[in-house]
């Protein structure tokens, strides 16, 4: 028994292939006929009636793959091998049935977030072999048939129907995340790009769900680009990220592409470049709020010695002039290089407090190394003294973030201790899901020529749902979902007020009653 569902619709009244996206009040189909792909908002249904695609209202919208290495030969060879054999035993039209979904919760957690469906639908939508990818094929199969290659050459997902899930939502054991329809042979050759699409997305959706979790009421951001699995495993990565929960990413070309808010300031390597004999620009000059150029060099090391500080690096503080003057709005700097309470945050302040002389409001600190507890507050505690001293009363609460190898376990660590950090910058553990780096989803035949198909094992784990299956989520008089049910496929889906036994397919004594109050 899962914990949470939703209901999967009967097919569109049409010929032509759709993906249905299953949710309480909206489907989308995705119709592939003719080579070209509509995103098309179906009407909701009753379950005694079907709208066709003509009745929905269509968008122009053509379907292709963000990533262009998303084509057929994306695949293990043995789907091509299955293929053939399927082709060669005239079995590769027969109508079947497959399920893809995961055996166990991700992070020894208790829930995922399906995503990855979108770049289903692209894919799905373009699927052609080429006469060059039919060609390469022919190298893998030397002693095959001429025949399957002209087979393959027409090969499309014209006869393919996908169900899933609403993209973004909570998903569980093994409830389909999509049910794949269609001839054998092709719903085979699709199993494994499929299965690359959804298992790294949903992971990383679900990583960043739990990240977020644990810090509720935090900015998140992922920072992952650098330590991420190749270029496709950092913008996928920065992508479902935000998806799952994150608020923005470091990543240019993500926050491009997919319209997320971009982030970032400055490194070490800045810092450092700046020594303490540094000869400033005579350019380095800052226009106040009136218009007047001013002396920012000179005017942030008398605001310095104005504070009493005197064992603050001249560098660093060389270092976060110049990089105001480029930013004097949204100068936020880094301030660990050297020490952070008695160098770092001082010198920021003068810059600060300079640029509020000047009409301008400075942003923040990071922290990128240390006890982050400890010198989140020490760091605020100096705000608000020199806030008082300076009678600048928003410096007490200026951003302060943090990024220095964060992960879940950190977030609830430092939420216990306190802190006072606001942002968190995540890369290695979130970009790379370095406690669980894969989800292990699967995609299993149920049903072929509508005859139910099972496979055993002595592991019960890998024994599978045989069937076509609706899957129902089912919710509480307090209107929380409390369990996800599987129903064999056109029987009669649960109704609001039906007491319903709802039983675990292996574990006998794992048994509920349930009285619906809605059902997706």
């Amino acid at each position: 028994m899962s914990a949470v569902p939703r209901k999967r619709n009967e097919p569109e009244a049409d010929e032509r292939s759709s993906i249905a996206a299953a949710s309480p009040s909206v489907e989308f189909a995705l119709n592939v006929s003719q080579g070209r792909g509509l995103l098309l908002p179906a009407q909701k249904r009753s379950r005694s009636s079907s709208a066709s695609a003509e009745q929905s209202r269509s968008l122009p919208y053509t379907l292709s793959p963000m990533n262009r290495f998303c084509v057929p030969l994306l695949t293990d060879k043995y789907q091509i091998t299955m293929a053939y054999a399927y082709w060669k035993s005239k079995m590769h039209l027969q109508p079947a049935v497959f399920d893809l979904f995961f055996r166990k919760c991700p992070f020894k957690g208790h829930f995922a977030v399906f995503a990855g469906l979108e770049e289903v639908m692209r894919f799905v939508d373009s699927y052609r072999f080429t006469a060059e990818q039919v060609d390469h094929v022919r190298t893998l199969l030397p002693d095959a048939d001429e025949g399957f290659f002209e087979w393959l050459a027409q090969v499309d997902c014209s006869q393919v129907r996908i169900y899933a899930m609403k993209e973004g939502s909570v998903c569980f054991p093994r409830i389909p995340l999509l049910r794949v329809e269609g001839p054998v042979a092709i719903c085979q050759l699709l199993e494994t790009p499929l299965l690359c699409l959804v298992n790294y997305a949903t992971l990383i959706a679900t990583n960043a769900a739990r990240l977020r979790m644990a810090a509720p009421n935090k900015t998140l951001l992922e920072f992952g680009l650098r330590r991420a699995q190749g270029p496709d495993g950092a913008l996928s990565g920065s992508r479902y990220a935000y998806m799952g929960g994150c608020d923005g990413t470091s990543n240019v070309l993500a926050g491009a592409l997919f319209d997320i808010k971009c982030s970032g300031t400055m490194a070490h390597s800045f810092v450092t470049s700046f020594g303490r004999d540094h000869q400033p620009s005579a350019e380095l000059t800052v226009r106040d709020s009136s218009g007047q150029v001013r002396d920012f060099v000179r005017d942030c090391f008398e605001m310095r010695q104005r504070l009493g500080v005197t064992s603050a690096h001249d560098g660093e503080l060389h270092a976060f002039v110049a990089y105001a003057s480029a930013y004097p709005s949204g100068f936020l700097a880094l301030v660990d290089t050297y020490d952070t309470l008695a160098s770092g945050v001082r010198n920021f302040v003068a810059v600060a407090a300079t640029l509020h002389q000047y009409g301008y409001r400075a942003q923040g600190v990071r922290l990128d190394s240390g006890d982050l507890a400890y010198l989140s507050t020490e760091t605020r505690a100096l705000f608000r003294q020199y806030s008082a001293q300076l009678d600048i009363p928003y410096l007490a609460e200026l951003t302060i973030v943090a990024s220095n190898d964060i992960n879940e376990e950190t977030l609830l660590s430092l939420a216990q201790q306190g802190h006072e950090i606001d942002v968190f910058g995540i890369g290695t553990n979130l970009i790379t899901c370095q406690s669980q780096p894969a989800l292990g989803a699967v995609f299993k035949l149920v049903q072929i020529n509508d005859k139910a198909r099972i496979k055993l094992s002595e592991d019960i784990s890998k024994v599978t749902l045989p069937a076509r299956k609706d899957a129902y989520r089912l919710f509480s008089s307090a209107k929380i979902p409390v369990v996800d049910l599987l129903v064999l496929g056109g029987s009669e889906p649960p109704a609001v007020g039906e007491r319903i036994l709802c039983q675990h397919p292996f574990i006998e004594r794992k048994r509920a009653f349930v009285v619906p109050s809605q059902v997706e």
